[in-house]
């Protein structure tokens, strides 16, 4: 007597094996950045609003309005409510609702520059937004140098991450972008290795990291006076925290367009690849 065998069995393609895309290290300190730069952002927001302004400089307080290219403030309304301003150079925005004047945690409106619900803590406490700020910031330190250790002497920075002198022809970087308009994401054997445009944005990634660390001990009194020659590099402590602030902001861009890439390419696979380092490469074209 023989057992039969199920039509739907027989019918099964053959799984596709998983290709080795991340390994361990590179998974590790992926999430570990995801955590850091998330504290990090939220917590700055909160010393940001200490005081919403931004200059060019050494220095910069209230009366330096001259030196002041970005603000975020409250000034009363046509109908004697406050209403929240955002100004960038000569632009003034009206941003009532978001930025200089937003509900509180009790839905009161409150004149404060960024939202309580994007700030760590949510409530205005400078003191402990700045003690979750330093000791993230050495978590982000000592976890980038693992990684850019770990890559050098791996050879990961070397073959996947900078990119070679070929790749960067125009016609090279135009036909990815080109792809990646259409939706064309690599499969098979060409899904094995970063494209331009990744490595171009990885490597971008890297350098503000970079730059948000070197700023970061600028800004600090004590550093500044052991290695002035960081506030000379930057044109001055408040020069520092103003491009650490537009930094900030285009990690954040990078964060929005890395996941929206991951959302259109296979959230399953590739936020699998990133926790596993399994990545199926797909069908090739």
């Amino acid at each position: 007597m023989t057992t039969a065998i199920p039509i739907s069995e027989t019918m099964a393609p053959p799984r596709r094996p998983l290709f080795y895309r991340h390994a361990l290290l590179t998974r590790l300190t992926h999430w570990t950045n995801v955590l850091a730069v998330a504290v990090l952002l939220m917590s700055g927001l909160q010393i940001f609003n200490a005081h919403p302004g931004l200059y060019w400089g050494q220095y910069g307080a209230d009366a330096d309005t001259d030196k002041r290219w970005f603000e975020i403030g409250a000034i009363p309304g046509a109908d004697g409510a406050m209403a929240g301003k955002t100004r960038i150079g000569p632009l003034m925005f009206d941003t009532t609702g978001v930025l200089g004047v937003s509900n509180n945690k009790d839905g009161v409106s409150t004149a404060i520059g960024f939202p309580h619900w994007i700030t760590l803590p949510s409530v205005r406490d400078l003191a402990t937004g700045r003690r979750w700020h330093f000791f993230f910031a050495w978590v982000l330190i000592l976890n980038g140098l693992t990684y850019l250790i770990g890559g050098i002497v791996s050879g990961h920075l070397r073959k996947d991450v900078v990119p070679k002198l070929a790749e960067l022809r125009p016609l090279n970087i135009a036909h990815d972008i080109v792809s990646h308009a259409k939706l064309q994401f690599p499969k098979g054997e060409d899904a094995k290795r970063y494209h331009i445009l990744q490595k171009l944005a990885y490597s971008g990634v890297i350098v503000l990291l970079i730059l948000m660390v070197l700023t970061g001990l600028t800004m600090s009194p004590s550093n500044d006076a052991a290695w002035h020659w960081l506030s000379e590099m930057f044109g001055g402590r408040q020069s520092a925290r103003s491009i650490h602030f537009i930094a900030a902001w285009s990690i954040v861009a990078f964060v929005i367009i890395h996941v929206l890439m991951v959302l259109l390419a296979g959230p399953i696979n590739q936020i699998r690849s990133m926790i596993t380092g399994r990545f199926d490469l797909g069908d090739a074209a």
